[in-house]
């Protein structure tokens, strides 16, 4: 195991070379494409939540493509459509892939599309397929979504509907750097040093083959069913949860936790990895009730509350 800790240690070297700090929601970033799945990044702007998934993909030699999300973006833009072609005379329609035909996507503020647009890549996160018309096209594996979006509160964003922030095995939150951490951004980032580009590490093969790795890394039983435990004190939280989280929680929870203990070089899953990814495993899968929300609890309160009970 210990391998595969010193290949992570090296992904982390070459993204540190550019994003400085943000240590948990690269990491984070990472054990979702590990387990196959779509990360959500939430922050307000100037976090880099962009230039840390587009790090990541230049580390992994993959095919990448952005995608802005704004008010004004057809389904059609993403998911691409049929055009007339002319060929000796005779016209035909031929299918122009969107750009949702790539390894790694990322939808950049995707809160700021609107609903139809939103769900156009519902299909695509969930069955890894992209419906047209009457044609239906795979996408290449693999396949995530790596989006981004700014808190609701903020001016011109759309809500994610239940569904499709469920298609997220991770809501990913970017914090504000350290005094330290931010001097060394505006000293890099304000003057003349060149970068340089990050090195690829990963391919499609290896990528895949750590994929399977991951669902090899052994799991104590009575930790599976602490994790049962803990999403379903969720559904028995009436004073402060409406709507608890679904059985996607518990399989995300114990995938993301072997994804975790792999990448740290660990042999088996521990109770810490568990804990610590409760969090964004089930922070957008549950909803507060109105006396919480007006305490000011946030779902994070509600998650360790349900942890303590559990312990």
């Amino acid at each position: 195991m210990r391998r595969y800790k010193e290949i992570f240690d090296l992904v982390y070297k070459e993204i540190g070379k550019v994003v400085i700090g943000q240590h948990e929601m690269v990491e984070q970033s990472l054990i979702g494409m590990l387990c196959d799945s779509n990360v959500l990044l939430e922050g307000y702007p100037g976090l880099a939540k962009t230039l840390a998934i587009n790090t990541i993909s230049q580390i992994m030699d993959m095919k990448f493509s952005r995608i802005q999300m704004t008010a004004d973006l057809m389904p059609s833009d993403i998911t691409g459509t049929y055009i007339i072609e002319e060929t000796a005379g005779k016209r035909s329609f031929k299918f122009q892939q969107g750009p949702v035909f790539a390894n790694i996507v990322l939808a950049d503020e995707i809160n700021r599309a609107t609903p139809k647009t939103q769900s156009a890549l519902l299909e695509a996160m969930q069955e890894k397929q992209v419906t047209v018309g009457n044609n239906t096209f795979k996408l290449d594996r693999p396949f995530f979504v790596l989006a981004t979006q700014n808190p609701i509160e903020q001016e011109g964003t759309y809500p994610l509907p239940e569904a499709q922030a469920d298609r997220f095995l991770l809501k990913v939150k970017a914090s504000y750097p350290t005094p330290t951490e931010e001097l060394k951004i505006a000293h890099i980032y304000s003057s003349e040093i060149n970068l340089g580009k990050p090195k690829v590490l990963l391919n499609v093969d290896k990528l895949i083959r750590l994929q399977q790795l991951v669902k090899q890394v052994p799991i104590a039983n009575d930790l599976k069913a602490k994790v049962i435990k803990i999403v379903t004190r969720t559904r028995k939280m009436p004073d402060v949860i409406e709507f608890g989280a679904s059985p996607r929680a518990s399989i995300g929870l114990i995938l993301a936790a072997k994804a975790r203990a792999l990448m740290r070089g660990k042999n088996n899953v521990s109770s810490e990895d568990l804990e610590e990814l409760a969090y964004p495993v089930m922070r957008h899968r549950i909803i507060l009730n109105f006396e919480a929300e007006r305490k000011g609890m946030t779902t994070d309160d509600a998650i360790a509350e349900a942890i303590k009970k559990v312990k």
